[in-house]
């Protein structure tokens, strides 16, 4: 009896050490073929919720691999961006002119009231009102969005085919008007003064664009670019823009309107607080002025001549910036040209211009159907090429503005776009 007992006893430890065995054999077995599966390159599985506990062990972690799989490799592309892929540092200077981790944003695109934009031009910042002002030229309406909703409204219509705007040193809003061929200034009562509308007796010709002086006068463009059904009213028969007579000046326009001619050539002028207005740049110096600022010192005044508008008979402008010292008495002299706004051989045909507090040049451009230079450029106050921001349509000009004054706008074709920058505007509006 105790000798079988013991063969049982045996019997039965053999037994317990055989499943050992099998059991450990089973889980090498196991482990030697997880190896293999995790070796091999099958889809990574996309986040999942983690699995209740089960009787045969604990739960597995959740997944944090994307699907596909993430590369962090050296080569793998960024999946953000710390600054617009779109703003291009040509020099390291423009480093500090970019705000990081901000994007270009079109604030607008689309119907307003029902009617498209058409050709969007001279924004201008109010900074009591907090809004920002433009003009929808051939649809003779200013347009207005506020900063506080983004909301998008009709300002003033009709705007006498209004271009460029500005606000004065006092908030008041100043514009130049292609239908009436003059410049206004909104008080702050809503009168209208009228700035200048002739120069020794002659109507002017259409003015495009107008910037403030701390002394309170006004200079302003007058090219001929309002001579044109689109943007104004062509002259009436006789005159450079309608020679022949074939265009109806009168048709879809107030009674009072349609009967001038251009009388004057493409100039400049300064309007002084006293009503004296004084042409300070001749058309044979710039041909077809456009866009202007100040520096930041008003010691130099920058001039775009853009080019041959309606009615020339001589070559027109070349798309080039020009810089001319201010004197103290108001006359301008060492003219020089700034730049030809070639980038990369592409001609980046300047419109608007404003500089920052630093002295630099943010200059509009129209690069045509030359996709991806349209935009744009920016420039020290040397004239070196520092920057460019890419905008998928024309840019016909901009300015800063913003609480802080460091937002920069631009107008496009349709559309209005926006993006911070690490500097601020130099002039109000």
């Amino acid at each position: 009896m105790a000798q079988e007992a013991g063969d049982a006893r045996d019997s039965g430890l053999m037994s317990r050490r055989t499943l050992i065995k099998a059991i450990a054999a089973v889980a090498g077995t196991t482990a030697v073929a997880g190896g293999v599966a995790l070796a091999q390159p099958t889809p990574q599985p996309t986040a999942q919720p983690s699995p209740q506990p089960t009787p045969s062990g604990p739960a597995a972690p959740p997944s944090t691999v994307s699907s596909p799989p993430r590369d962090f490799g050296p080569n793998a592309a960024p999946t953000t961006y710390f600054t617009d892929p779109d703003i291009l540092t040509i020099d390291p200077r423009f480093g500090d002119l970019i705000q990081a981790n901000t994007a270009i944003q079109r604030l607008w695109n689309g119907p307003v009231n029902g009617k498209p934009i058409l050709w969007a031009e001279g924004p201008a910042w109010s900074a009591q009102g907090q809004y920002l002002l433009w003009s929808d030229i051939p649809n003779n309406r200013q347009l207005r969005w506020i900063e506080d909703d983004g909301h998008v409204s009709v300002f003033r219509a009709p705007s006498n085919n209004s271009n460029g705007n500005s606000f004065d040193f006092q908030g008041r809003q100043i514009s130049c008007e292609h239908l009436t061929r003059r410049v206004v200034r909104y008080e702050l009562d809503g009168s209208v003064t009228v700035i200048a509308d002739s120069w020794n007796g002659k109507r002017l010709n259409s003015p495009n664009d107008a910037v403030p002086h701390p002394d309170g006068s006004i200079w302003f463009t007058d090219p001929p670019y309002g001579g044109q059904l689109y943007e104004g009213q062509p002259d009436a028969p006789g005159g450079p823009s309608n020679a022949g007579g074939r265009l109806n000046s009168k048709v879809g326009q107030p009674a009072e309107q349609g009967g001038a001619r251009r009388e004057l050539p493409t100039q400049v002028y300064r309007w002084d607080p006293s009503g004296r207005l004084d042409a300070v740049i001749a058309n044979d110096q710039v041909p077809d002025p456009n866009g202007l600022c100040f520096s930041t010192d008003h010691k130099k005044l920058y001039v775009i001549s853009t080019g041959k508008g309606p009615g020339d008979t001589g070559p027109g402008g070349q798309g080039d910036v020009w810089v001319f010292d201010v004197r103290s008495d108001n006359g301008l002299e060492n003219m020089q040209r700034f730049t030809d706004c070639v980038v990369d051989g592409i001609k980046c045909g300047p419109d608007g211009i404003r500089a920052d507090v630093d002295g630099n040049l943010w200059i509009s451009s129209n690069a045509g159907r030359s996709v991806g230079y349209s935009g744009v450029t920016v420039w020290t106050p040397a004239g070196q090429l520092i920057g460019r921001i890419r905008i998928p349509e024309v840019v016909g000009n901009l300015t800063f503005g913003g609480p802080k004054r460091n937002r920069l706008f631009m107008a496009g074709s349709q559309s209005l776009y926006a993006v911070y920058v690490g500097t601020q505007g130099a002039a109000p509006g």
